[in-house]
C-alpha cells in the first residue's frame, strides 16, 4: 500500500481540541489552519500582543518544520486582528522574523473578532522544497 498523498501536520505545542490538523501537506504545499499566540506550557493565550505574537510566530516556525520546510517557504500569511491600529507591534516580530525586505511573503491583514484574550491569529500558505 502506498503512502497517503495528503499528510497531516500536527505539532505538541499547539494542540487542537478537535480532530483537526495544524496544517496539511500535498505534495510540495502546505496549507495551515488558523494559529495564535497559546503558550504551549499552559495552553493559555496571554493578554498582551506582543506575547501573542511572539507565540503565534513560534507555531508557525514549528509546523512548517514539522512538515520538512523552513520559514523561507511560505509564501503568503493572513492576519486577523482584534485592532488594526496596532501593526507595529506585529510588524517588529515580522521583520525579526522575515528580516530580508527583498524576501518576505505576502502578507493580508483583516479586522478579526475572537473569543476570550485571543487578539490575533493567522494562516500561512507554504511552498517546500522537499
Amino acid at each position: 500500500m502506498s503512502s497517503p498523498r495528503r499528510e497531516s501536520i500536527y505539532i505538541d505545542a499547539f494542540p487542537h481540541a478537535n480532530p483537526i490538523p495544524a496544517a496539511c501537506r500535498i505534495d510540495n504545499m502546505l496549507y495551515s489552519g488558523v494559529i495564535y499566540g497559546r503558550d504551549p506550557q499552559t495552553q493559555q493565550v496571554p493578554y498582551s500582543l506582543d506575547a501573542q505574537c511572539a507565540l503565534m510566530f513560534r507555531h508557525v516556525q514549528t509546523i512548517i518544520e514539522a512538515a520538512g520546510g523552513t520559514l523561507e517557504d511560505v509564501i503568503k500569511m493572513t492576519l486577523w486582528m482584534e485592532d488594526k491600529s496596532q501593526r507595529q507591534v506585529v510588524n517588529r516580530h515580522w521583520e525579526r522574523v522575515f528580516p530580508d525586505p527583498h524576501s518576505r511573503p505576502a502578507r493580508h491583514a483583516l479586522d478579526g473578532t475572537f473569543p476570550g484574550t485571543i487578539l490575533i491569529q493567522c494562516d500561512f500558505v507554504a511552498v517546500l522544497t522537499r
